[in-house]
């Protein structure tokens, strides 16, 4: 019977396809299969890494990476940039050919606006721009950013979404400010989800959410045109049906393929497959308050999990490029630990761990996650095999899969006791990880605050925040390492492999972690 559903699911998806490309006629069209994360079309806003895949195509960042890597930052709508000796005042001077997509001019102020409009907003994204002061336009080719500290990763920080450059007298003719009120004044975002406001390729056509979004080319785009003149994003949340509808010729590219799909897809000579380890971080959460996470908000209990879990069994599940990293920073970053240094199940450990915290029995909990799949990870599948590692201990887990916004609303505000999660690092730098610590995005959400952590963890944390030396700053992030295995509330469980499928007639693709793929470079 779920066979027989996708196949009409996929039948539908043809059909419609098939008359769009009739109305179409010779238009140039590009269709993406994806299963949907974001609820923002609004840069300034949206925080959910699906989204990356639209923002990189309708705005631009003042620095970016190359298409293939992370290894380097780019000038971008900055010609150039100088640094104080002190690190704290960085001066940008802006390229001078560029226009927004209604042709307005870009400008320092429209800088000014964007960035302290997200700062104000105080969303989820807000607390990448905590380390700036202030900005402000010196002319209008020249945008002046200070610092209230030293941060070595505030480069590749301007990378990520939030800190796209929105047109302001754009922005503020729909509702938007970036008065100090912003969060309670601002209304643009309605606006925004059918309409845009950039200098990228493309520009929002429509969206409607689950559905589908569609762009189109921005025929005022600064730089060399795109060779699609619409690109329409399905939300297919089945990665079967992904498969089905890349296989009919539906769509151009499956960005969810599973690791089973694989040997199909390869022996098709109508597919190209490309894998490789992604720098997303699948982990368990153990919230501190014992009031919401019961018997895992104890170190001990924590760390008995830690010692149940198979790590092997777990990284299979997610094929090529899948590997284990040994604590919270992922394997790839400066500092991360080696492999090697990780944890190996040993279940005597974790029933004597579980005796000393007062449960040789073990226990019963619930066990959270959001129904979906990222890049190929099937959550439910996960979900059962730790449900079935956590048994051999005694621990009986309750599966409670939900539905991606209730849970994701659910977990953003600190009220599940045990779950399952990711993260998608915001920029690539290591301090991203210090969001997984005391006061951090991902901390908060565990409930692990200064109130209830150690003294030394709290000090390392503040140390590695400003600490510039690259060598030192690694060792501070392996003593942050070693403390996660011994008293952290999370388990890192893997680096899931990432796997994508297209048509084998398509050009140009290249992964990059940041954005995934940059859909404007495409081409047939």
């Amino acid at each position: 019977m779920r066979r027989f559903l996708v196949l009409l699911v996929v039948v539908s998806l043809g059909i419609t396809f098939a008359g769009t490309a009739a109305a179409q006629g010779e238009e140039k069209v590009l269709v993406v299969g994806l299963s949907e994360d974001y609820k923002s079309l609004d840069p300034s806003r949206a925080y959910e890494p699906g989204g990356s895949l639209i923002h990189v195509s309708v705005y631009d960042t003042l620095v970016t990476f190359p298409s293939d890597s992370v290894g380097e930052i780019l000038p971008n709508l900055a010609a150039s940039w100088d640094i104080s000796d002190d690190g704290l005042v960085y001066t940008f001077t802006l390229r001078d050919d560029v226009v927004f997509s209604n042709g307005d001019p870009l400008t320092a102020e429209d800088v000014v606006f964007s960035f302290n409009r997200m700062k104000n907003l105080k969303g989820n994204p807000s607390f990448l721009a905590d380390t700036i002061a202030s900005v402000e336009a010196t002319d209008d080719l020249t945008f002046v950013m200070t610092l209230n500290q030293p941060d070595p990763a505030i480069l590749a920080k301007l990378i990520f979404d939030a800190f796209s450059v929105l047109n302001a007298d754009e922005v503020r003719a729909n509702g938007g400010t970036d008065a100090p009120d912003a969060a309670e004044t601002d209304t643009a975002e309605p606006w925004l989800m059918n309409h845009s406001a950039g200098t990228g390729p493309y520009i929002v056509e429509s969206y409607e959410p689950t559905v589908q979004t569609v762009l189109v080319r921005n025929p005022n785009y600064w730089g060399e045109p795109a060779y699609f003149d619409r690109i329409i994003i399905r939300n297919l949340p089945e990665t079967s049906t992904q498969k089905l509808a890349l296989e009919a010729g539906d769509i151009d590219i499956a960005m969810d393929v599973i690791a089973d799909q694989v040997p199909s897809f390869e022996s098709n000579p109508d597919i190209e497959v490309f894998s490789t380890q992604s720098d997303t971080l699948i982990f368990l959460l153990c919230n501190q308050d014992p009031a919401i996470g019961g018997p895992v908000s104890n170190p001990l209990v924590q760390k008995a999990i830690r010692y149940a879990v198979n790590y092997e069994e777990l990284r299979f599940l997610s094929g090529k490029g899948a590997n284990n990293p040994a604590a919270m920073v992922p394997i790839g970053f400066g500092g991360a630990l080696d492999p090697s240094e990780g944890l190996t199940r040993d279940l005597d450990m974790a029933r004597s761990l579980l005796a000393e915290a007062g449960y040789p029995n073990g226990f019963e909990i619930n066990f959270e996650y959001p129904d979906w799949n990222y890049i190929g990870t099937d959550f439910g599948i996960v979900a059962q095999k730790v449900q079935a590692d956590l048994a051999e201990v005694g621990i009986k887990a309750t599966l409670v899969p939900q539905e991606f916004q209730t849970s994701l609303d659910a977990y953003r505000s600190g009220r599940q006791g045990f779950s399952l999660w990711l993260w998608n690092p915001d920029y690539q730098d290591t301090l991203d990880y210090v969001e997984f610590l005391p006061g951090g995005v991902v901390g908060n959400r565990a409930n692990w605050t200064d109130a209830n952590a150690d003294p030394e963890i709290l000090a390392l944390r503040d140390a590695v925040k400003v600490e510039t030396d690259a060598a030192t700053r690694n060792e501070l992030f392996r003593e942050i390492q070693l403390y996660e295995q011994e008293k952290g509330p999370f388990v890192p469980l893997f680096q899931p492999g990432v796997h994508f499928a297209f048509r084998s007639d398509l050009q140009g693709f290249n992964y990059n972690s940041q954005w995934r793929v940059d859909l404007t470079l495409l081409y047939r």
